[in-house]
């Protein structure tokens, strides 16, 4: 009679528990944050550092497109839940394919987030108090002009996700009907670029003007040329602002582009630069990381040349959020009449070319623009 054979299993029986130990780690720590957040989250105008003491309750002097009860709270909600989807792709994507490029960069791209209250100061990007947001007087937090909201987490969406699947899309159609030694397959890199910045342009272009229309945010002052709707509520640097997001959006692409050997061009770099051997996801990461972090650098350099130059000579009239103090950095709302009260926010000394802050302006004695009765 044949005996039976019975083999060892190949199945580590303490990995299950481990697996279930980490994900049950990574589940408190998601909790814990998310709880934090709750914890200090805010609406509204509280520190009176922003403030305007004038004012009780949310009056609006200005109509929004979609009027002045546009579902604010819902939209944001709605971006919990945009998150929460691509949390869960992108954890069912690391499952099958442990350390994929694509999950990568979303957690990059959401990564650079931290800037964010530097790059509103830069283009004079004031958000809407009402939107759900962190303290206003925390480190970092408070250099955004009036709040710093929670729903710029969504930058992987804006930065990457819309920009490089929509592109890449279009490149593999645009090459199925092109012969093999056109430019576009013998400059695929250069090809993914132009694409990135016709639809980031684009797409930055209808989701802002978009958004200042809906009263999420305004840009308080801007360069009258290459803008839209100068000197109202709505303006919106469209030449400056649609073009400089692409600075963030062509490398986050390029870095995901896969080349014939189904390498993307991250890890070639990580490859190359011999960077954590023994932990490629990792090294890819912080490659990713660094990159968008220098671009997005660049982005609000740009503006802050804008900045120090003063050549952000219009400002938005009516300010639309008076349970604020006017931001003026420049005095150019108090040059056109507004009669305030104002605040210049952090960093209006050297670094924007204002050694001794905000200058005192005239009024017009005409009354001005934004003067009473008119903002």
């Amino acid at each position: 009679m044949a005996s039976e054979q019975t083999f060892p299993s190949s199945v580590n029986p303490a990995a299950a528990p481990r697996r279930l130990l980490t994900t049950a780690v990574w589940l408190a720590v998601v909790v814990g944050v998310l709880g934090a957040i709750a914890y200090h989250a805010r609406m509204g105008a509280v520190s009176p550092r922003i403030a305007n003491p004038e004012v009780t309750g949310v009056p609006r002097p200005v109509e929004f497109r979609w009027g002045n009860d546009f579902p604010i709270q819902e939209m944001q909600w709605g971006t919990v839940g945009m998150m929460a989807l691509l949390v869960a792709v992108c954890a069912r994507a690391w499952r099958r394919h442990p350390g994929h490029p694509n999950v990568l960069m979303v957690l990059a791209a959401t990564g650079i987030v931290w800037q964010d209250p530097i790059m509103n100061w830069a283009p004079y990007a004031v958000y809407n108090p009402q939107l759900w947001h962190w303290p206003e007087d925390w480190p970092l937090v408070k250099i955004s002009p009036t709040v710093e909201p929670f729903v710029v987490v969504g930058y992987a969406a804006f930065y990457f996700v819309v920009p490089f699947f929509t592109s890449s899309w279009i490149l593999r159609r645009l090459q199925a009907g092109a012969a093999r030694d056109s430019f576009l397959w013998r400059h695929p890199l250069l090809s993914l670029g132009l694409l990135l910045f016709v639809v980031g342009f684009l797409f930055d272009a209808m989701l802002e003007i978009f958004s200042i229309q809906a009263g999420l945010y305004i840009y308080s002052q801007v360069m009258p040329w290459g803008s839209v709707f100068a000197g109202t509520t709505f303006q919106f640097p469209l030449i400056w602002e649609s073009a400089l997001v692409t600075v963030v959006m062509i490398p986050a692409g390029i870095l995901c582009h896969r080349d014939d050997t189904g390498r993307t061009q991250a890890e070639k770099l990580v490859q190359k630069f011999r960077w954590l051997p023994k932990r490629p996801a990792l090294g890819t990461f912080l490659m990713m990381f660094a990159i968008l972090n220098v671009a997005y650098f660049m982005y609000g350099a740009g503006f802050a040349i804008i900045r120090a130059s003063k050549l952000a000579t219009a400002v938005a009239c009516p300010w639309p959020f008076p349970e604020a103090k006017v931001y003026d950095p420049n005095g150019f709302y108090e040059k056109e009449g507004h009669a305030g009260p104002f605040f210049e926010g952090l960093w209006n000394g050297w670094l924007s070319a204002q050694p001794s802050g905000r200058p005192s302006m005239e009024p017009p004695a005409d009354g001005g623009r934004c003067g009473p009765g008119r903002a």
